[in-house]
């Protein structure tokens, strides 16, 4: 009886989720606008957060630097103390570029205590900028994030042509290895289920998202915000700044990009968890009850189904097996389109169990590493916040 409950529970929650939360499964929504034809642009200033990056940076600052916008783009690299040689190898691609008068590398200083270390590397950048005069916009991205040619036209475009002040997206992740083949597309649709793009593009929903591998903002909404200095001490920066944004009534657009890419592969299961349990108890905002439910619900949504239609099968419980079926087909087909936008197999859909349950135990395990004051490592470094009252 309570297998059967559980698993008709679980169908019953996917097709919920699957009717009602926002379109999250639909990957051909959500890209950015062509840029239009003669008009001018206004004044842009990427800033580039590196810490040890001397593999990827001097390829996609060569991206950054040739990209085909009709306006002003100046671009701020902040060497966040490697020890790689990343920043004489983004000052050798500068010169390589002739682009020694719009772009710079900073050397960033030791990080003060209560900041994390993304932010306060792009406030370093922020200020460095300022001091050459403040742009109308600026672009956040990452060292190892490469952008086709006319990704800033089409990101000034969407955030001018949709009146916004926070516009990014979502790049596209490297996804070649078979740990990345069976985690990574999960990784997206789970993002996409905790913020659904249609709510956060709602100015009327308080949803707020925001992917920060790729960020456009207005500097007049930054400033209204308070600086960077809002978000000092928050590891999961990028949806921290979208919530500032919304709360003060700034609009957002969230979208995905397969022109926009990770350069960085994950090609252990090692690396995966590590990039996850740096944050995933963040998301549940430090809480021991939160966990719990987050456990619990992930076992009924995930588990229950296929472990149904096995018991089904087993005792010969056509009702138990159906319930399964049933959860664990909703589930495999909004996986699909998400899947398809990583050209991954359909008939790997089957599979979001399994990777679920690996999330799963990486988020029992960032809480464990919270607790032992490891919380937040990431290259070398570690960044504990206090948990919520």
């Amino acid at each position: 009886m309570i297998a059967r409950v559980t698993a008709w529970s679980a169908a019953a929650a996917w097709i919920g989720l699957a009717v009602a939360r926002g379109r999250f499964w639909d990957s051909r929504a959500d890209r950015l606008q062509m840029a239009p034809e003669g008009k001018r642009g206004p004044h842009v200033h990427a800033i580039i957060p590196a810490r040890n990056e001397a593999d990827v940076i001097a390829r996609t600052l060569a991206a950054v630097l040739s990209q085909q916008y009709p306006g002003r783009l100046d671009v701020t690299v902040v060497d966040d103390r490697s020890d790689d040689g990343t920043g004489e190898i983004a000052r050798d691609a500068i010169a390589r570029a002739g682009a020694g008068e719009r772009a710079r590398v900073v050397n960033g200083c030791a990080r003060p205590g209560g900041c994390t270390g993304k932010v306060w590397a792009l406030a370093q950048g922020v200020a460095a900028a300022r001091e050459r005069g403040a742009p109308a916009l600026w672009w956040f991205t990452d060292a190892d994030v490469e952008h086709e040619p006319q990704t800033l036209a089409r990101l000034v475009a969407t955030l001018e042509g949709r009146d916004r002040d926070l516009v990014s997206q979502m790049v596209e992740l490297h996804c070649g290895t078979s740990w990345e083949r069976l985690l990574i597309p999960a990784f997206v649709l789970f993002f996409r289920m905790l913020y659904p793009f249609a709510w956060v593009n709602d100015d009327r929903r308080a949803t707020a998202g925001a992917a920060g591998g790729c960020l456009l903002l207005r500097d007049a909404m930054l400033l209204r915000i308070g600086g960077l200095d809002r978000i000092r001490g928050e590891l999961i920066d990028d949806c921290a700044l979208a919530t500032a944004v919304k709360r003060e009534g700034g609009g957002l657009w969230l979208g995905l990009s397969t022109r926009s890419r990770s350069v960085r592969p994950y090609a252990s299961l090692r690396a995966i968890w590590s990039m996850v349990a740096r944050t995933a108890y963040t998301q549940l905002g430090y809480s021991p009850l939160a966990l719990a439910g987050t456990v619990a619900g992930m076992l009924v949504l995930y588990a229950a189904p296929p472990l149904a239609v096995l018991g089904g099968i087993v005792t010969r419980r056509a009702d138990l097996a159906a319930a399964g079926a049933v959860g664990w087909g909703v589930a495999a087909a909004v996986y699909v389109p998400t899947l398809r936008l990583y050209r991954v197999p359909a008939w790997q859909a089957l599979a979001l169990p399994a990777a679920a349950l690996l999330y799963t135990a990486m988020t029992v395990d960032s809480a464990l590493r919270h607790a032992r004051g490891a919380g937040g490592t990431w290259k070398g470094r570690s960044f504990t916040a206090k948990a919520a009252p």
